[in-house]
């Protein structure tokens, strides 16, 4: 997701500089009134005993319903509660009712600069100085469970809760999707990255090579003549980053994660890689890129994929786009997109695909403002759990899906028919498959339901190209360092040199904008930055015991 204009990134990240200042300040004044630790354990005497062999959802006899306010850092989330399937569940088993909360790091940190925190807060970044300061917010989960729900500890996961413990010896936060080496090497992960074309282009262009720049050009032109209706190459939205175009694509052509000595490995500016931008930048100068491609925001991204405007495209979030590739695929036989090989390493290397690490995707907190820690910790169990797993992927069993003899699940045809069909009333009645807090992908391999079928052929193709990045996560130079703040720098600037390469318009200038980015890194402690990264990676093996 990437910065287009310079000067407004820099306004942008010099507020955010001075939000976080704010919550540093909220932060380090907590010690008393609503904020104050002491102040929120609450008394269960008259609601229930704790138990470790049963989670406290069902020994909780409190009568009333559970107000509970959720704040998600990302305005996309959907936040009815109560109307579908999914949630109307959670809400008769645990008798809660939630109020969600959207927004962006703006209105994330006006909460710490006041005094009205939610009762749950669910970031995306477990490295930023909010998650570096929960001791300061939030309140410890393994204190949670002891006191009000000692199941937690059995489904929550052992090495999970140690990765993200803090400095205090305490977690804080827990992820969805947080996948150990063990769960890469069961074979439950599917590949969330593709390279995909419109199987009527496919087979109209005679089923061309993708692999070579020569030959990947040579098709982008052929496309841009025979179907001048659609965009030859698209990519995800930029926004505020690099799209699919960076880290995705490194993955995709196998650019290598470390060093030949097991220590950074800068690869932005990997040969390869580089060998491939210049063939992104002549497809461009010659119209196989649209100049709206990096401007368009996800819904605008999304549109288009709804409606096949892309003949191509290096596609990260499969799952996340699987309703919207069904709707195209549903009203347009024959034209559905598949995953191909696409393009490949120049040198031979073999496709490293990410999925979610250790770290995993979103991350939930339990804050200290929370007016029912009991209630908030027994969400956390029971969402976790088998049962609240079953429910937040397949629904309620008899209503929504079946189990079959040998263990496997199976929707029933009525839900089938609306998944393949009718895939946004799915999604609004049903929201099975969206609501995943801590979710996990060894419960989507029970079932060869749990994806739409418009994804299921580029999973196929993604199987044996995973490769964890456990090495490479959290490894950022500590907020609020020198290091940290030439890093945000460095980051804002190779998304504008990314797609201003791209832009060029010859290469030249393409080179010009890339002599100035090596500069950059030059005069921003970057030989730091590289010993801080090499010094956490080496810590990271340690850790995991890589």
């Amino acid at each position: 997701m990437l910065k287009l204009g310079k000067i407004a990134e820099k306004q942008r990240f010099s507020i955010f500089v001075v939000l976080m200042a704010v919550v540093l300040m909220a932060a380090g004044c907590s010690n008393g009134g609503s904020n104050s630790r002491e102040d929120n354990w609450i008394s269960i005497e008259d609601r229930y005993t704790p138990d470790s062999n049963t989670p406290a959802w069902k020994l909780d006899a409190k009568e009333e319903t559970t107000e509970l306010t959720w704040y998600v850092n990302a305005d996309w989330w959907n936040t009815d509660f109560g109307s579908d399937v999914v949630t109307k569940k959670i809400k008769e088993d645990l008798n809660i009712h939630i109020k969600f909360i959207t927004g962006d790091d703006t209105k994330l940190n006006t909460f710490f600069a006041g005094d009205q925190m939610p009762d749950l807060i669910t970031i995306f970044d477990s490295n930023s100085q909010i998650a570096k300061k929960a001791s300061t917010w939030a309140m410890p989960l393994n204190e949670l469970a002891e006191k009000y729900d000692p199941y937690f500890n059995q489904v929550a996961a052992a090495d999970t809760l140690n990765w993200f413990k803090l400095a205090d010896g305490n977690t804080y936060g827990y992820p969805n999707y947080s996948n150990t080496q063990e769960d890469y090497e069961s074979g439950y992960i599917p590949a969330k990255t593709a390279f995909i074309i419109r199987k009527d282009v496919y087979d109209a262009l005679g089923k061309p090579d993708f692999s070579t720049p020569e030959q990947f050009e040579k098709v982008m032109n052929d496309i841009k003549k025979q179907f001048p209706e659609l965009i030859p190459f698209g990519f995800n939205s930029i926004g505020e980053g690099t799209g699919s175009l960076g880290d995705v694509l490194q993955d995709f052509i196998g650019v290598p994660l470390e060093d030949e000595n097991g220590g950074f490995y800068n690869r932005n500016l990997d040969e390869d890689y580089l060998t491939w931008i210049e063939t992104l930048n002549r497809v461009y100068r010659n119209g196989g890129i649209s100049d709206d491609s990096f401007a368009d925001d996800g819904t605008a991204f999304e549109e288009k994929v709804k409606v096949g405007k892309y003949a191509t495209l290096l596609l990260d979030g499969t799952p996340q786009q699987g309703g919207n590739l069904q709707i195209f695929m549903s009203g347009n036989p024959g034209k559905e997109y598949i995953a191909i090989d696409g393009p490949q390493s120049t040198v031979g290397n073999e496709p490293t695909l990410n999925q979610s690490g250790i770290t995993g995707w979103m991350s939930s907190y339990i804050t200290k403002n929370c007016t029912d820690p009991a209630k908030a910790i027994q969400i956390f169990t029971y969402l976790l759990s088998e049962e609240g797993q079953m429910l937040m992927n397949y629904g309620i069993e008899g209503e929504t899906y079946k189990k079959n003899a040998d263990g496997t699940v199976e929707l029933l045809p009525e839900v089938k028919e609306m998944q393949i069909n009718n895939p946004d009333q799915f999604k609004k009645d049903l929201r099975m498959g969206e609501f995943m807090f801590f979710g996990h992908d060894r419960h989507k391999a029970l079932s060869k339901d749990s994806f739409p079928e418009s994804i299921k052929q580029m999973q196929e193709w993604g199987e044996g190209k995973l490769k964890p990045h456990f090495v490479l996560e959290n490894i950022n130079p500590e907020p609020g360092t020198p290091e940290a703040r030439s890093l945000s720098t460095i980051n804002t600037e190779w998304s504008t040199t990314l797609v201003s390469m791209i832009r060029a318009k010859d290469d030249a200038e393409r080179e010009s904008i890339l002599n100035e980015y090596k500069d950059l890194l030059k005069d921003n402690n970057w030989d730091n930055i590289v010993q801080i990264y090499s010094e956490k990676m080496k810590a990271n093996k340690e850790k995991l015991g890589l």
